[in-house]
């Protein structure tokens, strides 16, 4: 297991070999707060990923969230069909084995997705396409614990990612509630509960393919001692081991945006375990409401000027509400999902 010692600060960027850690309860303390946030803000700066720990989540909690992911993994395959995402008209639910694309490559994992739980939008000819995005979640009938520990999952780490926002404005030379009203009422929650299968040798490795997340930031929980994620670094590879207890954290694509390119949203994959192995996940994706915008950061002039503006890439726009980046994530993870729900808007993303 990795020693937490030895990587709590980047010396060298460009020869970086594993992530940084951060403590969160520095941020609790009057007298590291700033060291918190000094650290925060170039492990973004440089990485956009690193190791989350002192965040206070509770030993069993993890333990009973890693339990109860097993537990639906191992519901026969008819109870988890029964809630299959393609019955879902707002990408909610089970996506099986293969289910889903990135970069047009199909992922070799299972999964369910919960959001957060809202009533289906009553939609007209003027409604913004994201609203598709809302509506009730699926959960199976035959583990009603899977919603009881996911509700308690999300009320924590929704707690976490709020004070880590904060941490951000302040080291960002903002002032600590900048973000407040694009998250204060309904932010838009996504959870997935993941299953990577082990691939037979020859037969490919990608778990999920490389790609940034289109949101805010992401918390990740990993099942202990399975490794398999990777983060670009100037061309490379870093692998990203998990460390007991921590968390890892990312930023995405529009906390590019709020900074201008200062922050930058990270490409990074998972590889597939080989053999008969397998590997848990449960990333926690924390985003604005789908209608906000997310603020648009006036940096101090030092920080400023160490920024690159928004990456520009023609088969990957990156729009600066949440809703429409979410709703182009979808769609491309989920076509079959797109087809049988909104094959309107699939014609109308596709003409644009």
């Amino acid at each position: 297991m990795m020693d937490i010692r030895t990587i709590t600060r980047i010396e060298d960027p460009m020869s970086i070999t594993s992530l940084p850690v951060l403590d969160l309860s520095l941020a609790q303390n009057p007298d590291t707060a700033e060291q918190f946030r000094t650290q925060l803000r170039e492990a973004t700066h440089e990485v956009g990923f690193f190791y989350l720990v002192g965040h206070g989540i509770p030993d069993d909690l993890q333990r009973r969230l890693l339990s109860v992911a097993r537990e639906f993994f191992a519901l026969p395959t008819a109870e988890k069909l029964a809630i299959e995402n393609v019955r879902s008209p707002h990408f909610r639910g089970y996506t099986r084995l293969g289910g889903e694309l990135t970069e047009g490559k199909q992922d070799w994992r299972e999964q369910i997705d919960i959001g957060a739980e809202q009533p289906a939008a009553e939609r007209t000819d003027t409604s913004p396409a994201w609203e598709i995005l809302q509506g009730p979640n699926q959960w199976p009938d035959a583990l009603p614990e899977l919603r009881d520990v996911i509700t308690e999952w999300n009320d924590t780490l929704t707690s976490i990612a709020l004070s880590l926002l904060r941490e951000w404005a302040v080291a960002l030379g903002q002032d600590a509630n900048i973000f407040d009203d694009a998250f204060a009422h309904d932010p838009s929650i996504l959870i997935k509960v993941v299953r990577y299968p082990g691939r037979p040798k020859g037969a490919g490795s990608q778990g999920v393919g490389g790609h940034k997340d289109a949101g805010v930031l992401t918390l990740l929980y990993v099942e202990p001692g399975k490794g398999g994620l990777q983060v670009e670094h100037d061309g490379d590879w870093i692998d990203a081991p998990p460390i007991d207890g921590a968390l890892v954290v990312n930023i995405g694509e529009l906390l590019e945006v709020a900074t201008g390119g200062y922050l930058k949203a990270t490409v990074h994959r998972v590889v597939s375990p080989e053999g008969d192995g397998e590997r848990i996940s449960v990333p926690f994706f924390f985003n604005p409401n789908y209608a906000a915008q997310i603020p648009e950061f006036d940096l101090p002039p030092e920080l400023a000027a160490r920024a690159t503006g928004v990456t520009v890439d023609a088969n990957n726009p990156i729009h600066d509400s949440y809703g429409a980046n979410a709703l182009k994530s979808r769609l491309r993870a989920h076509p079959d999902v797109a087809a049988r729900w909104w094959p309107d808007i699939v014609a109308a993303q596709s003409a644009t």
